[in-house]
């Protein structure tokens, strides 16, 4: 995500970075003061086209997107990214027949600013690259 250039051009990238109660995924800063956090969730549930997250209840998940909404209240860019690992879908969503709270907590996030952004890749066996946004249905 940082090299299609969404976050504009970093200065700093560092991972498994501590803020609140958390560790999140990674910690950015571009050429124009913006300070990011973004939280990756790993996507590999599918049906029929449509691609969701979570495969299984994860209160960790809901803690993220609590601590990602505060901090963008404290005015900092906070963004969950959905990497779907597979080519093709039609669009993604949270899964809420398996964690319906983790649905309600990401809306929530998003309605106080987390961006929300999902991709996918274009999979081989030695390698996972990324190809393209995937429209995100909340």
């Amino acid at each position: 995500l940082a090299e299609s250039g969404y976050f504009g051009e970093l200065t700093a990238l560092i991972p498994e970075y501590r803020y609140g109660d958390s560790r999140l995924d990674f910690y950015l800063e571009n050429t124009v003061g913006e300070r990011i956090f973004v939280e990756v969730k790993g996507v590999t549930l599918e049906e029929a086209g449509v691609v969701s997250f979570p495969d299984a209840p994860t209160e960790r998940g809901i803690k993220h997107l609590r601590e990602l909404a505060r901090a963008v209240e404290a005015g900092y860019r906070a963004c969950v990214f959905f990497v779907i690992q597979m080519e093709e879908c039609a669009y993604f969503t949270p899964n809420r027949v398996t964690h319906r709270a983790f649905a309600e907590a990401l809306a929530e996030a998003a309605r106080c600013g987390v961006e929300i952004c999902a991709m996918n890749c274009f999979v081989q066996e030695d390698e996972m690259r990324l190809r393209g946004f995937v429209e995100v249905r909340l």
